[in-house]
């Protein structure tokens, strides 16, 4: 985990992708946001396969997004900031899009409470992603948390997770 006192914010060159962690997990919400939208749009298509795919693609995104803040981001934050508060409640929402990614999983697209599975977890993520992004990243920005080394690292478990999904 990165301990180092040293507060850095732009890119490192040697991050796979080449972004700060905080960057990292943006671009996570705005790619899941857009998947979202085209979820809607299929369903008002009456696009069953198309939403479903997108629906897995959703899925997939957020399960592995889950698991890199779980595992990397939040411990770490959580050694600098002491609002073990926020980052609970974090986990807690964590916890129940799990539970709606798994329903999600276990549904077919033609059933009856699919799009509003789908449509909760939206606004579920949506909700979390608001205070992830106005609340928790703010403070984390604040502290002396090297945001460089924390999104080499994230990115290089998203690769991990992603290659393993594939």
């Amino acid at each position: 985990m990165p301990t180092s006192k040293t507060k850095t914010t732009k890119p490192a060159a040697s991050s796979p992708a080449g972004q700060n962690a905080i960057d990292l997990l943006i671009n996570d919400h705005k790619k899941v946001k857009k998947l979202f939208k085209e979820f809607e749009k299929r369903a008002k298509a009456d696009d069953t396969d198309g939403k479903v795919e997108i629906a897995r693609q959703i899925c997939e995104e957020l399960t592995i997004h889950a698991m890199v803040e779980e595992e990397l981001f939040y411990p770490t934050a959580r050694e600098f900031i002491k609002d073990q508060d926020m980052f609970n409640e974090a986990e807690v929402e964590h916890a129940s899009a799990k539970d709606l990614i798994a329903q999600i999983e276990e549904m077919d697209g033609d059933e009856e409470m699919y799009d509003a599975t789908v449509k909760v977890l939206s606004e579920y993520i949506e909700h979390h992603v608001t205070e992830e992004e106005e609340e928790m990243f703010p403070k984390v920005r604040k502290s002396k948390l090297d945001l460089n080394e924390l999104g080499t690292q994230l990115a290089e478990r998203k690769e991990e997770l992603m290659s393993a999904t594939a």
